[in-house]
Formats: structure tokens, C-alpha cells, sequence
């Protein structure tokens, strides 16, 4: 969604509730992707993740999309995500396990990064997965699934990663005066 993400999160939460037939008292703990991906799509859900959270009385477990993306692979698994402007976040993984934090390099540059025998995971598109590895559905059980297995560990709040600034630019009017 390019707009209104946050006016549609907890409506839709709910639906996916109701068609499983639960209830917010039935969760114990909450997965939330923490990037990257949509500057303001990421902090929603994060903001969300932490409020429900808090309110729930739950823990909340933060998972970044390449995390999701090497969900169960073994040996080493490169994966890839789509960065815009002819850049990619890229993270190397051992069964599943980063093997160094994500970055953000040229695409031309992704080769580099490679080992003989490397699987490579790549997710061109958000809405697409052009090589067919894993569906982006998947994302979301991945997520679920590495929930599952963190929450009942200590967990830090979940931030959202980025590895950019934000493209929104600055106000050009010169900013407010509040008189005495």
C-alpha cells in the first residue's frame, strides 16, 4: 500500500482474527517485520507490534525481512531484496544464521558478494518473487515461525531496521514562530 497503511493495519488484524476465530486474549506473542522495506510502512508496524504488545501484556519479536527471506536454508544462502535505485539490501546467511549484518550496496556490486555454491534468494519486487524461491506469503510464515521460536527468549523491543534515510524531504517554509 502506498497510503493508509495505518488507518487499514487494525481493521485487517482483526479480519484475520475473526477468520481463525481468535481473539487479541488468545495471542502470545507478536512477530513483527522490521524491515526493510517502506520507511512509514515499517514504522506502522512496528509502532503497532509494540503497542499490542505492551497492551496485551505479551512479548514482541522483531524479524527483519532477510532474516525471513533465509528462514530454513542450509549452508550458506545469500539473500537479496530490492532496494530501489539501482541498489539492493543484501545479508549473508549459514542455516538460517546471519553471518554479518545487512547492507545496502549497488546492484552491480551484488556479484561480489557471492561464494562458490552460494544459494541465492532474491525478492525483486515487493509485490513479486521473480525467481520463484520462496513466495512472498511465505515472508509471513517465516516471520511466524522465527516468532515462534524467539519468544520465549529475552527479546530487545523490536526497531525498525534501516539502512537509508528516509526520502521524505524537508519542509521549504521556514518554520513556525510561537510568540511570547
Amino acid at each position: 500500500m502506498h497510503k493508509g497503511q495505518a488507518e487499514r493495519l487494525f481493521p485487517m488484524l482483526e479480519e484475520v482474527l475473526a477468520e481463525h476465530g481468535k481473539l487479541w486474549s488468545d495471542l502470545t506473542a507478536i512477530g513483527v517485520c522490521t524491515g526493510p522495506g517502506n520507511f512509514t510502512g515499517v514504522r506502522i508496524s512496528v509502532a503497532a507490534a509494540r503497542g499490542l504488545s505492551l497492551s496485551l501484556n505479551i512479548p514482541a519479536v522483531g524479524v527483519t525481512k532477510l532474516e525471513a527471506m533465509a528462514y530454513g536454508t542450509k549452508g550458506r544462502a545469500v539473500c537479496v531484496l530490492d532496494a530501489r535505485r539501482e541498489r539492493a539490501y543484501i545479508q549473508a546467511f549459514q542455516d538460517a544464521k546471519p553471518l554479518g549484518a545487512p547492507q545496502m550496496i549497488a546492484l552491480l556490486n551484488i556479484f561480489d558478494q557471492l561464494e562458490d555454491g552460494d544459494v541465492l534468494r532474491v525478492i525483486a519486487d515487493e509485490a513479486l518473487d521473480l525467481t520463484g524461491a520462496q513466495p512472498v506469503e511465505g515472508l509471513v510464515q517465516s516471520v511466524g515461525h522465527i516468532t515462534a521460536k524467539r519468544f520465549d527468549e529475552a527479546q530487545p523491543r523490536p526497531a525498525p531496521l534501516y539502512l537509508r534515510p528516509a526520502d521524505a524531504a524537508l519542509p521549504i517554509d521556514p518554520p513556525v514562530v510561537i510568540l511570547p
